[in-house]
């Protein structure tokens, strides 16, 4: 992956962990993740990709999301995106130290 790239998916996690961090321990995982999804598409809005949504939690557990199928970025390489913007919203609920971000990217087969 070039460097440019590695260092905005770096940012993009990041914002979604600050956003969703500001919800830690007030038992509210839908205001969590949803802060998390806002501030991860708004970044990956902003990306030098041609991204699609290729999975995504929020539409098995209900929960704010990015959209399976949904196109991100501003345009460049042609990537898949996987995308969990809180692995662990119950612990965030509850203030446990342990949520994280998960963002893999593939670059696109050709078709």
């Amino acid at each position: 992956m070039k460097r440019d790239l590695a260092m905005a998916f770096s940012r993009v996690t990041e914002g979604a962990a600050l956003a969703g961090y500001k919800w830690l321990g007030r038992g509210d995982k839908n205001a969590a993740d949803g802060a998390a999804v806002e501030v991860m598409r708004s970044l990956l809005n902003k990306t030098d990709i041609e991204g699609e949504i290729v999975i995504g939690e929020g539409e098995i557990d209900d929960a704010p999301m990015l959209y399976i199928g949904e196109q991100v970025g501003i345009g460049g390489d042609a990537v898949d995106i996987a995308v969990d913007p809180i692995e662990g919203t119950r612990m965030t609920r509850w203030a446990n130290p342990m949520p994280l971000q998960y963002l893999p990217l593939v670059k696109k087969a050709a078709s």
